[in-house]
């Protein structure tokens, strides 16, 4: 029982949970009224048993006194007589419901009334109720019958209606998982009917059109500030380069080259956000972009090619057709990240068409993991200071390559950032 309710609670769809609940509300409609029926008739049966009795009783008296005899079904004392009857306190008519059966006489009901005063007779009647029983057994089987009748009418009815409602549901879910998944021009559009679904179905229109118009202009402000800002660094730079060598020279041209850089990370990033990047495709050996890349960081790192065995995987594994430039934007990225945030030693391994970037510092913070980089968010103190736009730019070329960067935690330590190429 408690494997079927985790089965309804985890794996069971809507579609077939509200097919369940209607013939489960069928099957309860069709108890109810069959109970409420049987009981009602079967109460009506002994009223009118009950009533046949009282009429026959004094039927049987007036003749008795009348002529001293005894009319058909009229008997004195009989022996079958319920306890209930046998000395009854006044001279009144009594019924009593004796259940038991006896050959062909099944539950009846007696009627009784002493014939003269205390201690005399009594002259009972017997109303026998198995044919009216006998009709109520078969009033139940009818209902059992046209009970599952409008079960088996009643699951395809809720079948269809379910399937309508669930496939309404499920246009509104796959718009919001494509939202989501950053389409934010995925919409649902106008949905059948009035009610709960289109209500909810313009909710989500209505929130994706807003949250479309909030990144366009968030966006729009980046790229914005990016371009202004464009112009006074490179005269900052200019203005740099004319100061008379010393400690605050190189001090200020560091800081000045740090902003340039953030303001060129500002340009990429709108750049891909806006759709306007493409990729200019060339075959070109993975290994030797990558130690490319690595050397031009100038940082320590430990770059290792693992060769396969077979020659038409190493032949396949030694080039591959993708943006060289915006590869080794993304290598670049994750090295510095990892010398930024991590600690040494840094190791860069290339295998067939997978990179692996990976530090031996405290990894990445369980909310990047869960929910991606984030701009101008770094996570974790302990990882250091920065922009946060490293992995951000790197996840953004990477998408744009139709590769996979998955960042992910190794067991014994450290962060691991896996670039998977398309084939």
């Amino acid at each position: 029982m408690r494997a079927f309710h985790r089965l309804w609670q985890g794996r069971a769809s809507l579609h077939w949970k509200i097919v369940g609940l209607a013939a489960a509300t069928a099957c309860l409609v069709a108890a109810a009224v069959g109970v409420l029926v049987h009981l009602w008739t079967a109460q009506d049966i002994r009223d009118r048993a009950e009533a046949q009795a009282t009429n026959s009783v004094y039927a049987a008296m007036e003749t008795y006194r009348r002529t001293g005899t005894l009319a058909d079904g009229a008997e004195l004392d009989p022996a079958e007589l319920p306890a209930a009857l046998q000395h009854p306190a006044d001279s009144k008519r009594h019924t009593a419901y004796d259940r038991r059966v006896d050959g062909n006489v099944g539950p009846s009901v007696w009627g009784a009334q002493r014939v003269g005063g205390p201690g005399s007779r009594v002259l009972a009647v017997q109303v026998n109720m198995s044919s009216e029983l006998h009709t109520l057994r078969r009033l139940d089987a009818v209902m059992v019958v046209a009970s599952l009748i409008a079960l088996v009418a009643a699951v395809p009815l809720a079948v269809y209606g379910a399937g309508l409602l669930g496939r309404r549901l499920r246009r509104v879910s796959e718009t919001a998982g494509r939202i989501s998944a950053g389409d934010l021009d995925a919409r649902t559009g106008p949905t059948k009917g009035r009610d709960e679904v289109a209500d909810i179905a313009a909710t989500v229109d209505l929130m994706a059109d807003s949250l479309s118009r909030r990144l366009r202009t968030e966006r729009q402000f980046t790229a914005d500030v990016a371009h202004e800002l464009r112009t006074p660094v490179g005269g900052l730079l200019a203005a740099a380069d004319l100061l008379p060598p010393g400690e605050t020279e190189d001090l200020l041209r560091a800081r000045v080259r740090d902003l340039r850089g953030l303001v060129e990370d500002l340009l990429e990033i709108s750049r891909l956000d806006a759709g306007a990047e493409q990729p200019v495709r060339a075959r070109v050996p993975l290994g030797a972009v990558v130690s490319e890349a690595v050397a031009r960081t100038g940082l320590d790192t430990e770059v290792t090619e693992v060769t396969v065995a077979d020659a038409q995987c190493e032949e396949a594994g030694q080039t591959v057709e993708t943006d060289p430039r915006r590869l080794e934007r993304i290598v670049s990225n994750l090295v510095i990240n990892a010398h930024r945030h991590g600690a040494t030693p840094v190791q860069v391994s290339v295998e067939d068409r997978t990179v692996v970037v990976r530090d031996h510092g405290p990894g990445f913070p369980p909310d990047l993991l869960r929910e991606g980089p984030r701009r101008f968010h770094t996570g974790a103190t302990e990882r250091g200071s920065g922009h946060g736009l490293g992995l951000t730019i790197a996840l953004g070329q990477a998408r744009l390559l139709g590769a996979e960067l998955r960042l992910d935690n190794a067991p014994d330590g450290g962060a691991v950032a896996t670039l998977r190429l398309p084939a």
